[in-house]
């Protein structure tokens, strides 16, 4: 059938391929990730087929649309504003550095947070044709935000984000140093996030420290639970890791990890307010009448 017309959506090279007719109507569309196509009208088969033919690699199955998933329901279901999947590396940072305060050396501090984070968080994107998934600026009651949580076939992972400022950082058991600065407790921070988000997610859910441009990076021998990180080998650190889950299983953990309902306390409802009937006016007591006075007697000798 002629005028049919192929056309992307999603990011370039990864999302879907829609077979459209000439007046807009999908009839078909290819998962590039799935290797499938997915055809809605039977009787175009063939020359959906053929539109598609020069984008087609491997082997490829063909067939009506598969039946929904349970994380894909939910994020049918699931408010826009609740969604987590959109927010950028640092999200939080780029707010602060444009409506808060106007110091010159807490601003240089946010930009060198956020250029660590967003450094971290291309490399986990990066990571997607792996089947991997993750969330920037994750809301977390009582430990404020997770920078990344980083889901994948080698699993959960709760990675907090430290600039290394070209100096050499030193991670201990509850402290960490970067040059002649103060000792951060993020060691300790993470921990208590990821034990935090294994008791929301129901998932084992891993400490990480990423630790971006420091000079020299040294790390007690004592500090075998949390997961060290930095830009060059993350990637390739993470893809060799271990499988522990599997693909529909990081599908699901994404799906719940995405809602913001997930993380933070449900809002109590507001209880309907009585509107208070409106005061009778006054009313004015009436005078009691008076008792009957005695008939008066006639005159004398009537």
């Amino acid at each position: 059938m002629r005028g049919l017309k192929v056309l992307p959506s999603g990011r370039p090279g990864r999302g879907r391929l829609y077979v459209n007719l000439p007046d807009g109507q999908a009839v078909a569309w290819y998962d590039r990730q799935a290797n499938r196509i997915s055809v809605l009208a039977d009787d175009h088969r063939e020359a959906v087929l053929a539109v598609l033919r020069p984008y087609l690699s491997g082997a490829v199955s063909i067939g009506p649309p598969p039946v929904p998933t349970a994380a894909e329901m939910r994020r049918l279901a699931m408010p826009p504003d609740a969604d987590l999947a959109p927010n950028r590396p640092g999200e939080t940072l780029l707010a602060e550095l444009e409506h808060g305060t106007a110091g010159t050396r807490s601003r240089h501090r946010l930009r060198q947070d956020l250029t660590a984070q967003q450094r971290m968080g291309d490399a986990f994107d990066a990571l997607e044709p792996d089947g991997w998934r993750t969330l920037h600026c994750v809301p977390l009651p009582g430990f404020g935000r997770i920078d990344h949580l980083v889901i994948g076939p080698a699993g959960i992972f709760c990675v907090r984000t430290v600039p290394g400022r070209r100096q050499r950082a030193v991670v201990g058991d509850l402290l960490l140093t970067v040059g002649r600065a103060e000792p951060r407790p993020d060691p300790r921070w993470v921990r208590g996030a990821a034990a935090r988000a294994t008791a929301v997610l129901d998932a084992k859910v891993t400490p990480a420290l990423a630790v971006v441009d420091a000079s020299r990076l040294q790390t007690a021998p004592t500090v075998r639970d949390i997961r060290i990180l930095q830009p060059p080998t993350a990637t390739p650190d993470l893809v060799a890791s271990p499988t522990v889950l599997k693909r529909p299983d990081v599908e699901a953990l994404f799906a719940q990890a995405r809602d913001t309902r997930t993380w933070l306390p449900p809002t109590p409802p507001t209880p309907p307010t009585r509107s208070r009937p409106a005061p009778a006016p006054p009313t004015r007591s009436r005078p009691a009448p008076a008792p009957p006075g005695r008939p008066r007697s006639g005159p004398a000798g009537a």
